[in-house]
């Protein structure tokens, strides 16, 4: 029988299938999106993890009806099925040659949460922040919360059977599925869940192919029963294999929860019901900290005795690697000093209550022998920095700058918590043996160890020893009676060891149980069971030998690589977020995987690898992805391993357009230096053209600009030309240089002005750069580099007695500063005095705080409404402005951390302009609107301002025009 199903799971991977049929039949037979080219293969050729499969095509259905007809026209043609959610899986079970089924497009509706029975009907599409701020509103939850939590779904979740940090509370995914509502390859659709003997024996004698299966699934159980209570380990985190541990009489022959777990190798789930918990409304965060990581797991049972509803561990290479890239710097500073840190969460009703038991904990270890340093966060804004730390661990240990890359391979074993700091310490051990180091980190309250080991997966030799040690460390984990995978699953990393951990007639029983719901293979074929080969399908191998153009960047902390820098996306898909943060606006708006981070990324990537991305530079599929990227570089700092779109669309585009005219916005907009100058000579008749009605439509049309939006009107006298008519206020002062940069000096002048007052109120002597210098800002929108990096070196060259003279540069427009922070160093990154004028740079706020500290800031009773430019708050962080505006006593908020949406020249092209307005009315332009009129609004990019002004009733000021205005009270 055995060899029977390993020739047909051959077969199943082996078939051709006539994908331009296919494509065509689902083409008439489905109404959402059928995605057969090759720039969509290329998004979902790979997941979160080491491995790379191009698929067949894509779906994304919009309905039950849709995923009907897909698996039936796959079952015509012989196409293998691959259901997706987020595909941030970590073990390869998200990319297969199959046709991919992508539900988080169209199918991600909460159908009905009932308070009274504590269930939700859900579609898989669902994202669980979605389902769970839904059920906050009951002061429920669902229970398990891995750290994708804002972006994975449901669906992903039961095909893992994910965890997460509060599993200690409500256990893993299958503890909380009450009903699955399923379609199998072959068609039958049904309800599956907990089943009573009755119920079997009706369903049995009932027939057909539903019949077939529940009497199929009742022999496994009678024949392997005994197998499954003595070989399935007893320990929290089992997830590894197939849940036929869920058909024992004991556990009430419950069919969905058997299911979980599966990673859509047996069943399309179409609909699932799930359990939720009561969610503890008051939380604390203790952090523990102990001299290393190993004396954090010996005291994991004693933490667990005392009840908290999270406990994680991170070790010191995790910080120390976290604090190279300065990510989460707030809450790794709030950390106490140790060398492994452990993260109780305590939850209940009250906060007093949650309180009681953190204090309780830290009595009873205060009296230990070896008393850890501790300290307790009530403060939810202080936790969450702290959490930040935790949660963006697998992408910060991922890429660190001189540090090889670190790779899943063995990501998350789990033995029983009372061993875990011996299992930890033979790990520690085994990884050294191999000259392998990792940082670990996990939930070890149920003892599931994380690793991003740093594999060599581009030799014979390199991949050999992944095998090796990946055979040695199954053989260790086993010898603790733990699991191979804790949460993310077998896949193709740890499927070939199942036989390990579970012995050969359960993996035959595996094979049994696949066999009843797929009889021809074709779900997810060569996952879990009959799998591929541990080290086949790497997404590197030894043949690896990408395409290395030559590019105006130089990458320097890639090795000067395109391929190097693309490959720093992990998969880990931060960027496919709903809310919040700054990254992927346009994803936000679209829900497109290409027009994610990480969708871009991957296709730069493909693109060098040169498989299905076969036009390089002119590449059209890549092309399309980065039309809606906005260039906001919120992907700079917000990926944790800092992916750098906004950079690689600007080489993009700049080898795109070689021998080629750009559209007509480019030359109007990226040249806006050139036009702009040449107004100032005449802004009166300039702005005739610009604002008289028919005119103005000339313009619009001229320039590419939609007809909603307006031309910003040109001051009657630019900044420099009011500044050389001034008398200075302090001749002797210290000397600051300030950027008079095109948009404040041709458009805004009275913000560089009040900034004048402001730098003088303080003391200083404002000087100008005698030439007249641009930073090229919207040059790098449309990849015209050749003259930016001109403009870049005449600024150097106009500069260079200042900046050997240590003189500051104060800038206004955060766009304009980030150029000097961000792309002067990545073009010249050899240059010292690049490097120097870099190192003198900085925005107001910066300038008052590191530099002025002895000005003393008016005061300004006022309340704010603050929005930080994206370049503002990725490159250079808004932590000054926020002390600035205390300090003035300003009582502010800061309602939109994502983008306005105009983005530079981005919100005045035609074919942007509803993306624009869509991104702006995600968070900022309502936030707007709703404040009051006494509210200041405040904004220092250019962009930002004109978006508000365009689309409100308010015009915003800038830092400067508020501490000037306060001057003045």
């Amino acid at each position: 029988m055995q060899n029977n199903f390993a020739d047909l799971a051959r077969a199943a991977r082996s078939a051709v299938v006539d994908s331009s049929g296919l494509a065509a039949a689902l083409g008439h037979r489905v109404r959402g999106d059928v995605r057969f080219d090759d720039g969509s293969r290329a998004l979902y050729a790979t997941d979160g993890s080491n491995y790379r499969q191009v698929p067949i095509g894509v779906v994304l259905p919009r309905d039950v009806d849709d995923v009907i007809a897909t698996i039936s026209s796959a079952r015509e043609y012989g196409a293998p099925i691959l259901c997706r959610g987020a595909g941030t899986s970590l073990a390869g079970q998200c990319c297969n040659v199959a046709v991919v089924l992508d539900f988080t497009r169209y199918m991600g509706n909460i159908i009905e949460i009932d308070p009274a029975r504590r269930v939700a009907r859900v579609q898989p599409g669902v994202v669980l922040d979605r389902l769970r701020n839904a059920a906050e509103k009951h002061h429920l939850t669902f229970g398990p919360d891995p750290a994708t939590h804002d972006r994975c779904t449901l669906g992903g979740m039961i095909g893992n059977n994910s965890c997460g940090v509060h599993s200690v509370m409500a256990g893993k995914t299958d503890d909380n599925i009450e009903e699955l509502e399923i379609l199998t390859y072959d068609g039958v659709r049904m309800r599956v869940g907990k089943t009573g003997d009755n119920e079997i024996e009706k369903i049995i004698r009932e027939g057909g192919r539903r019949g077939e299966i529940y009497a199929g699934l009742k022999r496994l159980r009678d024949t392997y029963a005994g197998l499954i209570r003595q070989r399935y380990p007893d320990i929290p985190r089992r997830v590894s294999g197939y849940n036929l541990n869920y058909l024992l009489p004991e556990n009430g022959f419950n069919v969905a929860r058997a299911l979980v777990g599966s990673e859509g190798t047996c069943v399309t789930v179409l609909e699932a019901s799930c359990r939720l918990v009561e969610s503890p409304q008051q939380r604390v965060l203790l952090v523990i900290a102990y001299p290393d990581i190993f004396q954090c797991a010996d005291r994991v049972p004693e933490i667990m005795s005392h009840g908290p509803i999270g406990l994680e561990g991170v070790d010191q290479l995790l910080v120390e690697f976290s604090r190279r890239q300065s990510l989460n710097l707030e809450g790794l500073a709030l950390l106490p000093t140790g060398g492994g840190w452990l993260f109780a969460e305590f939850g209940a009703a009250t906060s007093a209550e949650a309180e009681s038991q953190a204090r309780e904990l830290m009595r009873t270890l205060g009296r230990s022998s070896n008393p850890p340093q501790m300290h307790l966060f009530t403060d939810k804004h202080e936790a969450k920095r702290v959490w930040e730390v935790r949660e963006s661990a697998l992408g910060a240990v991922s890429h660190v700058p001189g540090e090889p890359p670190g790779w899943e391979g063995w990501d998350d074993s789990a033995v029983v918590p009372e061993k875990l700091g011996v299992y930890l310490r033979d790990l520690n051990r085994l990884m050294a043996s191999f000259g392998y180091r990792s940082a670990l980190y996990g939930h070890f309250g149920h003892a599931c160890v994380h690793l991003k080991i740093n594999f060599d997966f581009q030799s014979k030799e390199g991949i050999a020893n992944y095998r090796k040690f990946a055979e040695e460390a199954a053989d260790l984990v086993v010898s603790y009676g733990g699991s191979l995978s804790g949460e993310h699953g077998d896949g193709q990393s740890r499927a070939e060891l199942l036989p390990k951990m579970f012995g050969p007639e359960l993996v035959q029983a595996f094979r049994e149980f696949k066999a009843l719901w797929d009889p021809d293979w074709k779900m997810n074929p060569g996952k879990v069971v009959e799998p591929y080969k541990l080290d086949e399908n790497l997404r590197l191998g030894a043949d690896y030998k990408p395409w290395e153009p030559e590019t105006h960047f130089k990458f320097p902390e890639d090795q000067g690589s395109l391929p190097l820098a693309t490959l720093r996306c992990v998969g880990v898909g931060k960027c496919r977020h709903d809310e919040g943060g700054v990254m992927c606006p346009s994803f936000r708006v679209t829900h497109e995987e290409e027009h994610s981070t990480r969708g871009r990324a991957h296709l730069l990537w493909e693109m060098t690898k040169r498989e299905v991305i076969h036009g390089g530079w002119r590449d059209q599929h890549v092309k399309d992805s980065l039309d809606l990227c906005l260039a906001c570089k919120g992907c700079k700092s917000d990926c944790p391993v800092g992916v750098d779109v906004a950079t690689y669309k600007a080489e993009f585009l700049s080898h795109y357009y070689e021998g080629r005219r750009r559209p007509r916005g480019a030359y109007a907009f990226g040249n806006i230096d050139i036009w702009a100058r040449l107004a100032s000579k005449a802004p009166g008749l300039i702005n005739l053209a610009t604002q008289l009605p028919l005119l103005r439509d000339i313009a619009k049309l001229v320039a590419g600009v939609p007809r909603q939006r307006s031309i910003p009107v040109f001051a009657r006298q630019t900044f420099r030309r009011w500044f050389s008519q001034r008398t200075p206020r302090n001749p002797e002062g210290t000397p600051v240089l300030l950027w008079p940069d095109t948009f404040n000096n041709y458009f805004l002048p009275d913000t560089a002005k009040a900034a004048v007052e402001v730098l003088e109120s303080a003391g200083y002597r404002v000087l100008l750069p005698k030439a007249n210098l641009c930073c090229g800002r919207p040059l790098y929108d449309w990849g015209m580099l050749d003259r930016a990096k001109s403009l870049l070196l005449q600024i150097v060259d106009a500069l260079k007695i200042e900046i050997e003279q240590g003189i500051p540069l104060v800038i206004l427009e955060p766009s304009c500063a980030a150029v000097f922070r961000d792309e002067l160093l990545n073009l010249f990154p050899n240059d010292e005095h690049a490097r120097g004028l870099s190192l003198q740079t900085f925005l107001l706020s910066e300038f008052l705080e590191k530099k002025a500290q002895h000005f003393q800031l008016p005061k300004l009773a006022r309340r704010a409404l603050v929005h930080g430019h994206c370049h503002h708050k990725s490159i250079m962080r808004m932590t000054d402005e926020e002390s600035v505006l205390r300090k003035m006593g300003i009582d502010f908020q800061m309602p939109a951390p994502g983008c306005c949406g105009m983005a530079g020249s981005f919100g005045f092209e035609a074919d942007k302009y509803e993306t624009s307005i869509a991104i702006g009315e995600l968070e900022l332009l309502p936030a707007v609107r709703s404040a009051s009129s006494d509210c200041l609004v405040i904004a220092n990019g250019f962009s930002c301002r004109e978006q508000i002004a365009q689309c409100t009733n308010r015009r915003a000021l800038h830092l400067a025009e508020v501490i000037a205005q306060a001057l003045h009270k």
